[in-house]
């Protein structure tokens, strides 16, 4: 087993685009769950509006990167109303019921065959990231030490994508210690009480569903600029991640979903490399290479149960603000 590269692998995980966009995702279910009190089951169909928003544009229309940008968060915006209009005004359990729904839909549909012109159907699009490299403002070259060596397209990208999680959180901090971020608050706590203050919490509920579906969008913009988009990529999975990454690190934090993101990516492909390499130095001979993918994710699993036991606010949680249960 060669420890020195298992270990390098998974430490570059940290940095990665990847990474960065699960901790913009998880931002957003911040802002939904930790912050607002919704259920929001169905993250990676906003990240699949992101990334389609983003790269069809760019391919059809030849639209430059800020407008595709503006595109993207524009059919996140447009997402979010469609799912928020008929479900903010029932219990919370509906509004998890139809955005789980919304996502498997809009995975299905970017994958049938009658829209292959469009969305390239179910081998997805690539060949789109050619003008964002363009903006590139790094020499070639190589850059960084140790497991983050980047060459200029590498280092570029990631500089995108962290930079976006920093405002993302500077904003998220911001508004939650705002007026608005107040009124969002009670309103998790026991919203007929903000109600009879006159506030209208339809309102401020819609508002928070678009502000972390942007937040969502975008991340579904980093993680394909590094890769082709393709619609498995964004099935149930993918959100059940970004929610044990937020759960992680702790719901209602501004550091929460970051370090709970770098985490969690950074296990995975911790356990996956040593698993792998004590599979291949036959020290365990009764599973496959092809097994190992999903011992991985019982063994994070096992990491969340005992995390749920023992600290169910996270890591960055207070046990008085806000646990598992809203």
């Amino acid at each position: 087993m060669d420890w020195g590269q298992i270990l390098d692998t998974a430490a570059g995980e940290l940095l990665s685009p990847v990474t960065a966009a699960y901790a913009l995702a998880a931002i957003g279910i911040g802002v939904h769950f930790g912050y607002a009190g919704l259920l929001n089951f169905g993250q990676a169909g906003f990240m699949a509006i992101g990334a389609y928003g983003f790269v069809v544009p760019t391919l059809l229309f030849d639209f430059p990167v800020w407008a595709a940008f503006l595109t993207s968060i524009a059919a996140s915006v447009l997402f979010a109303f469609l799912l928020g209009i008929p479900t903010l005004r029932l219990r919370a359990d509906y509004l998890a019921i139809v955005t789980i729904a919304s996502a498997e839909i809009v995975r299905y549909v970017v994958s049938t065959t009658g829209l292959t012109d469009v969305t390239g159907g179910a081998a997805g699009l690539s060949g789109f990231n050619g003008s964002f490299t363009a903006l590139n403002p790094f020499a070639d070259g190589i850059y960084g030490f140790g497991p983050w060596t980047f060459t200029a397209n590498q280092l570029w990208i990631r500089v995108v994508g962290w930079s976006l999680v920093a405002i993302a959180s500077v904003l998220v901090y911001l508004l939650m210690r705002s007026p608005w971020g107040r009124v969002v608050k009670g309103i998790r706590e026991d919203e007929d009480a903000v109600r009879s203050l006159g506030k209208n919490v339809y309102a401020y509920k819609m508002q928070a569903l678009v502000l972390g579906g942007v937040f969502g969008s975008l991340a579904g913009v980093i993680y394909v600029l590094p890769r082709a988009v393709q619609p498995a990529n964004y099935g149930t999975t993918l959100t059940f991640f970004i929610w044990t990454m937020l759960l992680l690190g702790g719901a209602a934090t501004i550091w929460g979903p970051i370090v709970g993101a770098m985490i969690f990516a950074t296990l995975l492909t911790l356990s996956d490399g040593i698993l792998r390499g004590l599979i291949s130095a036959d020290i365990i001979t009764f599973i496959s290479g092809t097994q190992a993918g999903q011992i991985r994710f019982m063994i994070i699993g096992a990491v969340l149960m005992l995390l749920v036991i023992f600290r169910p606010q996270g890591i960055f949680g207070n046990k008085k603000e806000l646990s598992f249960n809203v």
